[in-house]
């Protein structure tokens, strides 16, 4: 089973909460919301970074989640200046709704244009994608686990990156597809492969199931190509994909893994 980087965050200690108002909502699906928020002080991100959001109660009960960024990391762009005062302020957050979560049923329905929230990062070194990297990129998404990789594809299109991407992505129908149309205009440039695990679009005549050994082996890059992999999704999901990939032939030490449970990534 390949790695994942559960090991605290040295920098995460000096990280200072900074405050960021909400400036759009937009609905991806029924259970999913994109939150573009402003930043003041915003230092930039590497694609597949996350934040944490803390939220606060009147009586100061006080809890915390991480969320993966969706927007383009803008860290290490060329023609960007490394200066955290010249960044754009302003990241987008995908939050998935928990049934009976404390954070995201708050973010996702009761947090308003002109809100704030507290947040923090950008964290984690570890799950990141360097838009100078010219090896092949395999990203492989289950559900909510396909917004850091959203990050990636997002910055190699700002950054005029050619590197070989394709994405496998794994949601239960199409009515949970986040980034459904922004996805149809990638396609041109990178593989992407549509996985229903239990009903297809209307006139799908393509399998519907979860992913398996035979598709994987069919649609991502072959292991001697020495693709860099990024697997983010649900823990089964997560570990069920990588070890699959190890048992292909892929390098155990090129596959990165994120996985999310109930409480967030």
């Amino acid at each position: 089973m390949t790695s994942t980087d559960t090991s605290p965050d040295t920098e995460l200690y000096a990280l200072p909460w900074m405050v960021g108002t909400l400036v759009a909502r937009t609905a991806e699906t029924p259970t999913a919301m994109t939150l573009e928020l402003d930043v003041p002080g915003w230092r930039g991100a590497l694609a597949g970074q996350h934040v944490d959001v803390r939220l606060t109660a009147e009586d100061g009960y006080s809890t915390q989640r991480s969320y993966s960024l969706a927007s383009a990391g803008t860290m290490g762009l060329p023609g960007v200046p490394p200066d955290p005062a010249l960044h754009d302020s302003r990241i987008a957050l995908t939050v998935q709704v928990v049934d009976d979560g404390e954070v995201s049923p708050y973010l996702t329905e009761d947090l308003q244009v002109g809100d704030e929230i507290e947040l923090r990062g950008p964290v984690g070194h570890w799950f990141v994608w360097q838009p100078a990297d010219p090896h092949p990129v395999q990203l492989i998404g289950g559900g909510s686990g396909l917004v850091p990789l959203m990050s990636m594809l997002r910055t190699r299109r700002l950054a005029g990156s050619t590197a070989p991407f394709r994405l496998v992505v794994s949601v239960r129908t199409p009515t949970d597809a986040i980034y459904a149309d922004e996805l149809e205009t990638l396609g041109g440039d990178v593989g992407i492969t549509r996985v229903w695990t239990r009903e297809g679009p209307d006139g799908w005549t393509g399998r519907v199931g979860r992913v398996d050994a035979a598709q994987l082996e069919a649609v991502c890059f072959p292991p001697d190509e020495r693709a860099h992999v990024f697997v983010c999704g649900p823990t089964p999901f997560v570990e069920s994909v990588a070890d699959t990939l190890v048992d292909l032939g892929h390098d155990p030490e090129r596959i990165r893994t994120e996985r999310f449970g109930p409480t967030g990534p």
